[in-house]
């Protein structure tokens, strides 16, 4: 009896391959276990594989941070169009998809984040999520303002609650619930003010 050859996945397969891989080896034995000799050793490929999808360790992280992103922004979008076209239940969703990824993510993606921390493409990385984050918000929540533009700061004070929030909740000075029930009256007041 023969078996019958392995498939070869495509590039994008392996790419989320390899990410799922570091992302279970970073939970499972921190940021500093995360080489990419090791990643090619746990993915069960070869470091030149590895090297082609990432380049650096830097690059390695860099994608976990961005794969996190896309996570988070696919939740929010998935919740908001699923919910009532209320300011009360944006701001919920709001709350709710921010928190609930944080938490999900908490081990893995505050390391990834502080190993990064003095990469130059880090800053970068941030600011267009935070940015997008942002944008994301302002068109969610100005139907609700009466007509009036949100304030930048307005926003990025919402952003910096949100963070605060989820750090809270993910070293337990706060509970989840708790946290995202805060976070709903922040956003909700600011659209509503």
């Amino acid at each position: 009896m023969t078996v019958p050859p392995r498939r070869r996945l495509s590039r994008e397969e392996r790419q989320a391959q390899l990410l799922e891989t570091a992302r279970l080896l970073v939970r499972a034995e921190g940021t500093d276990a995360l080489t990419l000799g090791r990643l090619a050793e746990q993915a069960g490929v070869t470091k030149p594989v590895v090297y082609d999808h990432f380049s650096t360790r830097d690059g390695l992280l860099a994608a976990l941070y961005a794969d996190y992103d896309r996570h988070q922004a696919a939740v929010l979008q998935a919740a908001l169009e699923a919910s009532e076209a209320t300011l009360a239940a944006r701001a919920a969703v709001i709350a709710e998809a921010y928190i609930g990824c944080v938490l999900t993510e908490r081990q893995e993606i505050p390391g990834v984040a502080a190993a990064l921390a003095g990469a130059p493409q880090m800053e970068a990385l941030k600011r267009r999520y935070q940015d997008d984050f942002i944008a994301r918000c302002r068109a969610v929540l100005e139907p609700f303002a009466g007509g009036r533009a949100l304030p930048a700061a307005g926003l990025w004070a919402m952003l910096g609650a949100a963070d605060a929030l989820s750090e809270a909740a993910a070293r337990g000075a706060v509970s989840p619930a708790e946290a995202v029930a805060e976070l709903r009256q922040v956003i909700s007041a600011l659209a509503a003010r």
